[in-house]
């Protein structure tokens, strides 16, 4: 990727020798890190070298009557206007510059503070305002205009109010070997902002359940990202989230698969736990009749925060682990835990944020004497 703001752009980080040369750098790192559980061969999956990202976000810099977008500076000194971005998804770098034009025509741009581009691989986009003022009709109506002449949905933002030009998702197309799912991405909540790499992630994550028997739990199941493709696996699929919002798209993102072999419970890891071990009764798991699941196989997606050791010696229940990680970090501490009764047998890593230090890495562990 060539990008006339390295050295500035604080989005980048690594950039030097380009893109193999960071990538290396990254699988060398982690073999290094993971060598004391793993000496196996790390698979690798590279992403796209640029137009990688489908949703990014940019500050609105104002210059006396102009409008910039703006990137925090790589050593912190304040901000760097940019006019576009190699990262980005090309329905979003080609936005970009139009959007900034219509905004100053519409007059929509005072107190505007931020936009944040959420976009599919086939160029539908949600774009979000971000404001320090009050929306009234008069913003609404002109960015419907916008919104109408640019092809885009529209979200006005400003404190405690949410104003929707439109719809607030955009449906993305995600094609996993000789499979098509859709997925509802809602504005404001979290999608992997990579979707080559995703595709790749989700492939890699269905080979290692392929022969699985039985049915699945996932933990930390978000908006039914890997969830769904899983369903085709196993007999019955068992899926906590804590979030309300990503519930909700779940089981609409289910319904728009025709899926109905999954049960999404809304429910933090340690209350799922409390439920399964009758420690506790939950009224939201009233309808689940979790005796009628033979679960041999769990997967986890945590936040950057991992699991914590509870959680780790849950999952360790189960014959058959898979851990998707977006921190080696926290992943090498829940390791700890997790290789007292499991076997590595696989890792892997996901370039899902080329030009920086982070990673996502795979592993697949199975309980100690199970071939």
């Amino acid at each position: 990727m060539d990008c006339k703001y390295f050295g500035e752009c604080g989005a980048c980080v690594v950039y030097e020798n380009g893109y193999f040369q960071q990538l290396n750098q990254k699988l060398e790192l982690n073999k290094e890190r993971f060598a004391a559980y793993f000496d196996g061969n790390i698979s690798v999956f590279k992403s796209p070298e640029s137009h990688y990202r489908s949703r990014s976000e940019f500050k609105i810099w104002h210059e006396g009557d102009d409008i910039h977008y703006g990137m925090n500076h790589i050593e912190k000194k304040g901000v760097v206007l940019v006019d576009e971005c190699p990262q980005v998804n090309e329905h979003i770098l080609s936005l970009m510059p139009k959007l900034l034009v219509s905004t100053k025509e519409k007059d929509i741009g005072f107190k505007l503070f931020g936009a944040d581009f959420l976009s599919s691989s086939s160029g539908e986009i949600v774009v979000s305002l971000l404001y320090h003022r009050k929306l009234d009709s008069q913003w609404q109506e002109e960015a419907t205009k916008i919104a109408n002449e640019l092809g885009i949905y529209i979200i006005g933002r400003s404190r405690k109010q949410k104003v929707i030009v439109g719809q607030d998702y955009i449906t993305e197309t995600l094609h996993i070997d000789s499979d098509e799912y859709k997925f509802n991405h809602i504005e404001n909540s979290f999608t992997q902002p990579n979707p080559r790499v995703n595709e790749q992630m989700m492939s890699w994550a269905m080979k290692h359940f392929s022969l699985a028997t039985g049915d699945l739990l996932e933990l930390y199941c978000g908006a039914g990202n890997f969830t769904i493709p899983f369903a085709k696996i196993f007999d019955k699929v068992l899926a906590t989230e804590i979030s309300k919002s990503s519930i909700n798209a779940a089981k609409a993102n289910m319904q728009l698969n025709s899926v109905h072999n999954i049960e999404f419970v809304r429910m933090s890891v340690e209350e799922f736990v409390q439920a399964l071990d009758g420690v506790r009764e939950f009224r939201r798991m009233k309808d689940i009749d979790i005796n009628s699941y033979n679960i041999k196989s769990i997967f986890v997606d945590p936040p950057r925060s991992g699991m914590d050791e509870e959680s780790c010696r849950f999952a360790a229940r189960y014959e058959h682990i898979l851990y998707i990680s977006c921190n080696p970090e926290t992943l090498l501490r829940d390791l700890d835990v997790l290789t007292l009764t499991h076997d590595i047998v696989d890792m892997a890593l996901f370039d899902q944020f080329p030009y920086t230090h982070h990673v996502e890495m795979g592993v697949k562990l199975i309980q100690k004497g199970i071939k």
